[in-house]
C-alpha cells in the first residue's frame, strides 16, 4: 500500500502522523517540492499511489483519470474547493476532511489580527524600529461592531472570542436562524451588516466573491477587513481601491486567490499579510494530520 503526501509541511512539528503510517507498513511518498503542487506535478506525484493526504493542489477529473490506483483522498484541513467531489465519486474515490482541527487556531489568529490592526500596532512597531517614539490612539474591541460572515465552526468560535471581549457581534449567514446563535449575536442580512460594521471578518466557504466594489461602497469609512477563509471571497482590485480612498483603514489577509501571493496588496503598509498560516500551530497541525491519517486508513480499509 502506498500513500502520497502533498501538503508542504506534513509532520514538520510532530512525527506522530508519519509514525502511524509506518506502523501499518505503508510506503510513504512525500511532497518533493515543499510547496503547493501544480496539476502536472500532482499527477506525477500520484503515480502508483493508493491514498493521498491532500493539501490545496487541484484534484479534478483529469487528475483522477490519470491516477487510476487512487482510492482515497484525505484533506488535511477543512476546505474542499480544490477537490472535484462529483468527479471523485464517479471515479470511486472516497474523500474526507478534518473540520475540527483548525477551529481554535484560525479563531485565535483572527482575534490576533483584529487587535494588531485596531490598536495600530503595525505603524508603532515600524516607528520604533526607526528609533522614533510615536504614539497613536487605536480602537478597543469593547462595544465595537463586528460583522462575522459565515457561522460555521470557525465563525462560531470567532464570535465567542469577540463576544468575550465585549464587542457587539453581528452575524451574516443565509443558512442559520436567530435561534442558532449562541452568544447573543444579532443576525443580519449582508447589506445591513456591512453598513454598521467597524470590523468585518470572513469565515465563509465558496468561490464567488462576497466583497466586491458594490459591497465596499456601502461600508462605513475606516472599516477593518479580515480574511482567513478563501482568497476568492474578496475582489482584490476593489479592496485596493477601498484602501486608496480610506474606505478601508486596514486589512489582514491569510488567503489569496493565487498562492504564493506577490500581488498589489504587498504595497500597502496598512495591510497585514500572512502566508496562509492560520492553522500553523503545533496543536492544530498535529490534530489535523492525525485525523487525516486516521481518515485515510479507514477509507482504504486498513483499520477497522
Amino acid at each position: 500500500m502506498k500513500i502520497g503526501i502533498s501538503t508542504s509541511s506534513f509532520a514538520a512539528v510532530d512525527k506522530a502522523p508519519l509514525d502511524i503510517l509506518k506502523s501499518e507498513g505503508i510506503e510513504i511518498v512525500e511532497n518533493p517540492y515543499g510547496r503547493k503542487l501544480t496539476e502536472t506535478e500532482i499527477i506525477s506525484h500520484l503515480k502508483g499511489v493508493n491514498g493521498l493526504l491532500a493539501g490545496l493542489e487541484p484534484l479534478n477529473e483529469n487528475v483522477f483519470k490519470s491516477c487510476p490506483e487512487l482510492k482515497a483522498i484525505s484533506r488535511v484541513g477543512i476546505g474542499m474547493d480544490n477537490v472535484d467531489l462529483a468527479a471523485a465519486k464517479t471515479a470511486g474515490i472516497k474523500v474526507s476532511n478534518t473540520p475540527e482541527g483548525p477551529t481554535d487556531a484560525v479563531a485565535e489568529m483572527t482575534l490576533t489580527a483584529a487587535l494588531i490592526l485596531s490598536r495600530s500596532i503595525l505603524p508603532a512597531n515600524v516607528a520604533m524600529h526607526q528609533k522614533q517614539w510615536k504614539k497613536s490612539i487605536g480602537m478597543g474591541l469593547k462595544n465595537l461592531n463586528i460583522l462575522i460572515i459565515g457561522y460555521g465552526r470557525i465563525g462560531l468560535r470567532v464570535s465567542k472570542l469577540f463576544s468575550a471581549m465585549g464587542a457587539q457581534v453581528k452575524i451574516c449567514d443565509p443558512v442559520v436562524s436567530q435561534d442558532d446563535l449562541q452568544f447573543g449575536e444579532e443576525l443580519l442580512e449582508l447589506t445591513d451588516g456591512l453598513k454598521s460594521a467597524e470590523i468585518i471578518t470572513l469565515h465563509a466557504g465558496g468561490i464567488k466573491p462576497i466583497l466586491t466594489a458594490a459591497e465596499f461602497e456601502i461600508m462605513k469609512d475606516g472599516v477593518i477587513i479580515l480574511n482567513s477563509a478563501r482568497g476568492n471571497l474578496i475582489n482584490e482590485d476593489a479592496l485596493s481601491e477601498a484602501l486608496d480612498s480610506n474606505k478601508v483603514a486596514s486589512a489582514w489577509l491569510d488567503v489569496f486567490k493565487k498562492e504564493p501571493y506577490k500581488g498589489k496588496l504587498t504595497e500597502y503598509d496598512q495591510v497585514l499579510l500572512t502566508p496562509h498560516i492560520s492553522t500553523y500551530t503545533v496543536q492544530c497541525r498535529r490534530d489535523m494530520e492525525i485525523a487525516a491519517v486516521n481518515n485515510i486508513l479507514r477509507d482504504l480499509e486498513l483499520v477497522k
